[in-house]
This record gives C-alpha cells, sequence and structure tokens, in this order.
C-alpha cells in the first residue's frame, strides 16, 4: 500500500507541474503580446527546468514564445548579440520538437524567423568587420552558417574573419570544415545596373536578372565568373600551419588537394607560394613552369604570378607578368593599377636619399639627378594610371593617384581636367 501512496504523489508531482508550465506559457504570451518581452523570458525562465519532462507538444509551444520573445528583444536593441543567439537556439529547439511530435503547427514560422535572425547576423557582422571588430564579425558569421549550413557561403567568410582577427587556430578548424566538405566557391554572378540608382545591383540567378531588365528597372545586364577559392583555402591553411612550425603539414595539406582538385590551377600557384615563403626557389620556379605550360593565355593566372613576384621582390617579372595580362586582356583594370602602384614603391627611396643630402655641391648636383629621376618615375605611371581611370573612372583612390602625379609634374591643364570629371 505505502507503494501506491508514493506512485500516486510522483504522479500528483507531474501534474502539478505541467499545469504550472502550462500557466507560465501562457503568461509568457500574455506578457509578449503586451509588448513586455523581458517579462515574457523572465516567466519562461521559471519554467526552464520543467519542460524537459514535458510533451513534444508543450515544448514546441514554449520554445516557440521564448524564440519570439528574445528576437523582439534583439529587434528593440536590448542586447542583440545573444538574445538573437538564443532566439536561433529556441526555434531550433522548436523544430526538433516538432518533428518529434510530427505536428508542425509552428515549424513554418520558426523557419522564416531562423532566415531573419540569420541575415540579421550577417548585416551586423558586416557592421562590425567596418569598425575592425574582426573577432565579433565572425563569430556571427559562423552563427550564421550554424542556422543554414546549406549556405557555406557564410563558413568562408567566418574563416577569413577569423584570420583578420588573428584568430588563426579557430580559423584553421573552419579552414579544415571548408576542406572536408570540397567547398570551392566557384560560381556565376549575375548584375544589371539600377536605373534609379545608376549603380549595379547583384542578382543570385539570370533569369531573376533578365526579368529587372525586361520590365524596363535595370540595364546594361553584364554576367561575371567566380573563380574558385580553393586555392585560397589551401594558402591560408598552409601559412597558418607555417606560421605554427608545421612546414611539412603545410606541404601535404597543398599537395593532397592537388590530387584531390588536379585541374585546380589555383592550387598549384598557392603550392608555389608556399615555397616561396620557405625560400625554395628552385621548387618555386618548377610550378610557375607548370602554370604556364598549361595556362599560358589565362589572364587572372598570369596576373597572380606577377602578385607572386612583386611579393617576392622580383619586380622584372612582375613587370613582365603584368604586361602579358594587359596583352591578353587590354581591359583588365588591376594589371594597370598594380604596374603604377609598383613602380611608384620606388618613390620613397628615392625621397630617402635626397632628404640626407646636404648642401654641398656635390649633394647639390646628386639631388638633381634623384629629382630627375623622381619625376621620370611619375611619367612612366601615368599611362597606366590613366587607362586605370579610363576603365574605371569612380575609383577614387586611382583618380587621387593619378592628380597627385600630375601635381608632382605640375602639369596643371591635365590636372583641372581630371579634377573636373570627379
Amino acid at each position: 500500500m505505502k507503494s501506491k501512496y508514493v506512485v500516486l504523489a510522483s504522479a500528483l508531482v507531474i501534474s502539478v507541474a505541467t499545469f504550472a508550465q502550462k500557466d507560465q506559457i501562457k503568461a509568457a504570451e500574455k506578457a509578449l503580446k503586451g509588448g513586455k518581452s523581458q517579462e515574457a523570458v523572465a516567466i519562461l525562465m521559471e519554467a526552464e527546468s520543467l519542460i524537459a519532462n514535458a510533451k513534444e507538444a508543450e515544448k514546441a509551444q514554449f520554445f516557440f514564445v521564448k524564440g519570439k520573445a528574445l528576437l523582439d528583444l534583439a529587434n528593440k536593441k536590448v542586447d542583440v548579440d545573444a538574445n538573437l543567439s538564443l532566439a536561433a537556439k529556441a526555434y531550433q529547439d522548436l523544430i526538433d520538437a516538432e518533428k518529434v511530435s510530427g505536428k508542425l503547427k509552428f515549424s513554418t514560422e520558426a523557419a522564416a524567423s531562423i532566415t531573419e535572425i540569420k541575415y540579421k547576423l550577417i548585416n551586423a557582422a558586416i557592421a562590425d568587420s567596418k569598425i575592425n571588430k574582426h573577432s565579433n564579425s565572425a563569430k556571427k558569421l559562423y552563427d550564421a552558417y550554424l542556422l543554414d549550413k546549406k549556405d557555406t557561403l557564410n563558413l568562408y567568410y567566418a574563416a577569413s574573419t577569423y584570420v583578420n582577427a588573428a584568430e588563426y587556430d579557430t580559423a584553421l578548424k573552419l579552414y579544415d570544415d571548408l576542406k572536408n566538405l570540397n567547398y570551392s566557391g566557384k560560381g556565376t554572378s549575375f548584375f544589371a545596373v539600377n536605373k534609379i540608382t545608376n549603380e549595379e545591383d547583384l542578382f543570385t540567378t539570370a533569369p531573376e536578372r533578365d526579368r529587372v531588365v525586361k520590365i524596363g528597372t535595370h540595364e546594361k545586364p553584364r554576367t561575371e565568373a567566380i573563380p574558385s577559392k580553393r586555392g585560397e583555402i589551401y594558402k591560408n591553411i598552409a601559412l597558418i600551419l607555417v606560421q605554427n612550425g608545421k612546414i611539412e603539414e603545410a606541404k601535404k595539406a597543398i599537395s593532397d588537394a592537388r590530387q584531390a582538385n588536379p585541374e585546380d590551377t589555383s592550387l598549384v600557384l598557392t603550392e608555389a607560394n608556399l615555397y616561396l615563403e620557405t625560400k625554395d626557389f628552385e621548387m618555386y620556379k618548377k610550378l610557375i613552369a607548370q602554370v604556364l605550360e598549361k595556362n599560358p593565355n589565362d589572364a587572372d593566372l598570369v596576373f597572380n604570378l606577377g602578385v607572386l613576384s612583386a611579393n617576392a621582390k622580383n619586380q622584372v617579372d612582375a613587370e613582365k607578368y603584368y604586361l602579358k595580362v594587359i596583352e591578353i586582356n587590354p581591359k583588365y583594370i588591376n594589371a594597370y593599377i598594380n604596374l603604377a602602384a609598383m613602380k611608384l614603391e620606388d618613390e620613397k627611396v628615392i625621397i630617402d636619399e635626397m632628404n640626407k643630402l646636404g648642401t654641398s655641391t656635390k649633394d647639390m648636383k646628386r639631388y638633381d639627378e634623384l629629382k630627375k629621376k623622381r619625376e621620370n618615375l611619375f611619367k612612366a605611371t601615368i599611362p597606366f594610371l590613366a587607362k586605370a581611370v579610363e576603365l574605371d573612372p569612380k575609383n577614387e583612390d586611382v583618380s587621387k593617384t593619378l592628380l597627385g602625379v600630375y601635381s608632382a609634374l605640375e602639369m596643371t591643364a591635365e590636372y583641372k581636367a581630371l579634377k573636373a570629371k570627379n
């Protein structure tokens, strides 16, 4: 008899707890409808310990109210980061509960809220990145990826942003995840100019872009290939491993990547860059030769060779590659910009020497020689900067650089003409 009373007592406790949590959920709903989100969250916190034993349908309702209350707080700018994260977790718990119960009452709305949270996280990450809060930005991007693992672009950006935050071990973990997913990021972007803003808008698909062009809101459609990001991913993996003193692991990582993706020439460049970093110049030259042999007229590839050579302080080869790019594609603006920038790097050496000179006859003669050398250097950059401005008149940095060159050479007419266009 005694044991029966115990069973009855236990059942009574569970029943009372069930009624209590139902009342708390209703009270939280009422508070939420009254705009008292903080109060709703506080009420639900009291029921949190009891919810584990509740029926799946009640769990779903609990998490639904919790998610709405937390998202409302985030929308009201109350502890935004934490509440967005907690709201997303509540909605995910809701979806899991309804999968078990088989009754999808709240899941559709929850999925829409998760998508809303995802984009709020991405926008917040962009804002953080602009003010150099790279660590915060990276975490938000990773949280956005966890909400929608099909959108692997957020995982890629999270890894890259952790590099900017100098959190290399975390970045390495995310890059390993990308490697295991065999992520490439290769694709196509679709653009058209908005007639109202006169700015290019990005579209996900060609039909979507073509539709707005057809109805007349946009014009000048263009398509741009998005190159594979595998090279960058493995390059960063290798650089982090090298930084950690794991050079052989770095070489193996890239070697494995090349075996898995033999057609991806960006990986050959990455491997070449690794051997450049470790000062194995013979292997570097061998790999570069392989790249050129396969793709002698690939403008992007030749441009990358120019960048690698410039980074190695080999200006002769860098200039050769950049000029080759222009020969292949005369509209390749970055080749003109990099050529000009590389030439302008020599100005500092000239200025430093000029500043050290005295007033003796010998020094004054040398000063005149250096001044002439500086003028010739400026003159050599004009064709490249002028072409870059022609290709992209809205590029303020290039225009400012060319204006500076005109000013230094006292080319008043050219300066005024370019200034008038800006």
